[in-house]
């Protein structure tokens, strides 16, 4: 008897390695084997794929059936093979024929009654299929997913006799289509009263794709400032937003966004831990910070996190990606999130107005900075003090703040005129690169300089200072580096003193 081949997708990180199923039929007494590193789930598709096919109206074959999963070095997990490894067996005993299986891959987990389900990860699955040019076969539901892809063929079938009767010809399946993405509705930065300073480093941040921390007592607008920094990016292009949502998609169908082509703002209570900040499991999942990936990140009360919680970001802010690795299983998942803190400048709470009012002991003060590492506080670009609002700041009208329209379209300039000149923004600037597009005059340069000595930079802390310089400068239309941009950049250092204390 020949072997019968079909195709399916497994799941690594972001990506979908084929996974080829191969079924034979011998003689002997009946028996059932999986092999190809199967775990506990495949194992028990045994009895699901059995039942499935016989109330579907088939006939489950008396024979001795082995099924590979080949490679053998990939583990495989889920019901997502269910329905390639029916199809394999219904071919092998001639059934369906087995020449129209090469042209189609195949994911779905099977119920007894043949009913086909959704598995998740599917869009990472039809980006991989159209590059081997063959059609996806999927639940209804990761159909949806699936075709965001839009070079990719996929189509939907919701009961094993369904996709069993289009490949022998009898009744074709159903093409699907993407979702309309849905206009995300950004809270409007016309709506923050007062607080200048930390508007424009919002656009200052967004403009660069800097990290941001913002210090300042309880009702000062942190978080309300926070929350309008996606009103002020520009959407993703295509491939940003496919990849996006692949790693949303990992999390099951009913997790993707529906604003799909915005980017995304993710906000973790500060009890998550660090698994549920980087990810992990034993099969090995995305955390916040790459559902967060080509968007945001925003972890108010920033001081309340765990502080070995907050050090697992400090690979991530400077690489981009996150590497998991646990006994059995390694993953890799992209994290290019542009970090949004918030937090008090000291523990008293209310009372604390950042001026004489504070009460705090220097010890008391001292404490609660040291929540943050050093290193940690290294990588964030620009630093800030936002002060309580004055009453009368309060009562002012809206319509004497700038809207986010407006600031976006100043954002969306100064991103054009960065990726035209160096193909990425300031933010992923390197050395070489600094020293191509990052050009100081003496004077300048001597300024920086004091200011590192001052301070004790780092030569990390000295490069962010460079780059947020040249953030300024774009958004200005400036060609060069002027000793304002660079004095202005110096002054989002609100954190530096804390060195010399």
């Amino acid at each position: 008897m020949p072997v019968t081949i079909a195709y399916a997708r497994a799941i690594d990180g972001i990506h979908a390695p084929l996974v080829t199923i191969e079924t034979h039929l011998a003689n002997g007494l009946p028996a059932f084997q999986i092999v190809g590193l199967p775990e506990a789930a495949v194992r028990e598709s045994r009895d699901r794929v059995r039942a499935a096919i016989q109330t579907s109206g088939f006939e489950f074959p008396r024979r001795r059936i082995t099924v590979n999963l080949a490679p053998a070095d990939l583990p495989k997990d889920g019901g997502r093979f269910d329905l390639g490894i029916a199809l394999g067996i219904l071919a092998a005993s001639q059934q369906i024929p087995a020449a129209a299986l090469a042209r189609h891959e195949f994911l779905g987990e099977l119920g007894l009654d043949g009913t086909l389900r959704p598995v998740g990860g599917t869009l990472a699955a039809g980006l991989a299929a159209a590059d081997a040019e063959r059609a996806l076969v999927v639940n209804p539901e990761d159909g949806a997913e699936a075709a965001l892809a839009s070079r990719a063929r996929v189509l939907t079938g919701s009961h094993l006799s369904a996709v069993c009767a289009a490949l022998a010809g009898h009744e074709a399946l159903v093409p699907a289509q993407p979702p309309e993405p849905s206009a995300p509705a950004h809270p409007d930065l016309a709506d923050v009263r007062g607080q200048h300073q930390a508007r424009r480093a919002l656009e200052i941040a967004a403009a660069g794709g800097h990290h941001l921390l913002m210090v300042g007592p309880p009702g000062s607008g942190k978080s309300m400032l926070a929350a309008r920094i996606p009103g002020i990016l520009p959407p993703m292009d295509e491939a940003e937003a496919l990849e996006t949502a692949a790693i949303h998609s990992l999390r099951g169908s009913s997790h993707l966004r529906q604003d799909w082509r915005a980017r995304p703002f993710r906000s973790p209570h500060h009890t998550a831990s660090g698994v549920a900040l980087v990810g992990g499991g034993s099969t090995p999942r995305p955390g916040e910070i790459s559902l967060a990936h080509q968007g945001v990140l925003f972890l108010d009360e920033l001081t309340e996190f765990s502080r070995s919680v907050l050090d697992v970001l400090r690979e991530p802010l400077e690489s981009g990606v996150i590497h998991i690795s646990r006994a059995a299983r390694q993953a890799e998942f992209p994290a290019r999130f542009q970090l949004v803190g918030a937090m008090n400048p000291c523990p008293q709470g209310f009372d604390c107005d950042l001026a004489e009012r504070c009460e705090c002991t220097p010890e008391q003060r001292a404490r609660h900075r040291k929540r943050l590492s050093a290193p940690l506080l290294d990588r964030i670009d620009l630093a800030i003090e936002v002060p309580r609002i004055p009453p009368g700041d309060l009562a002012g009208s809206a319509d004497a703040s700038e809207d986010s329209a407006s600031v976006a379209k100043r954002v969306a300039r100064a991103r054009k005129v960065q990726r035209e000149r160096q193909n990425g923004l300031n933010s992923a600037l390197d050395g070489s690169a600094l020293d191509r597009y990052a050009v100081l005059g003496t004077a300048d340069r001597e300024l920086l300089d004091k200011a590192a000595e001052r301070f004790r930079l780092s030569a990390r802390a000295y490069h962010r200072i460079l780059r947020v310089a040249r953030s300024i400068a774009d958004l200005n239309d400036a060609k060069a580096i002027a000793t304002q941009h660079l004095t202005e950049a110096l002054s989002y250092r609100a954190l530096d003193h804390w060195r010399t204390q």
